[in-house]
């Protein structure tokens, strides 16, 4: 989803997050996307417009966003972080071949709740869903492998 510009600087103000160009053109991308990026995937979409920006500003400023609840970190079996703009409740379909991560919307999971037995003691804040397989083009790719069996 495209943000306007007023828009990324009200977010950042409610989450007191001080603004300057290179936050709001990282949080842009973030927010235009639904690949969940990693820090590097970021760098290489922001470095066009901001040529002067360093991993560092891009790393840091992302740890920023998700400690003021702006964007959350998606590590689920991936040798890196990956960020999503999206903090609205919602859960992932995962490749396990090509590592895609892609939205799932669904009020059914969102409902989803511990009886207090299974929470054991917990003090339970939210949960996440996540489906773990085999995107359609892996999927097409592994069946076009011979097998070696023999």
């Amino acid at each position: 989803m495209k943000l306007h510009p007023q828009e990324i600087e009200a977010r950042f103000r409610r989450h007191a997050v001080r603004v300057t160009r290179q936050r709001t053109a990282i949080y842009a991308a973030l927010a235009e996307t639904t690949s969940h990026p990693s820090a590097d995937d970021l760098y290489q979409m922001v470095k066009r417009q901001q040529p002067m920006m360093s991993r560092n500003t891009v790393y840091y400023t992302l740890s920023v966003l998700r400690d003021a609840g702006l964007v959350r970190e998606v590590n689920v079996g991936h040798d890196m972080a990956r960020y999503d703009g999206n903090v609205s409740m919602h859960h992932h379909l995962i490749c396990l071949g090509c590592g895609q991560i892609m939205d799932v919307m669904d009020d059914d999971l969102n409902r989803l709740q511990l009886s207090s037995g299974q929470a054991r003691g917990f003090d339970v804040l939210g949960h996440r869903v996540e489906f773990h397989g085999y995107c359609v083009s892996c999927r097409q790719a592994r069946r076009d492998v011979p097998s070696r069996r023999g």
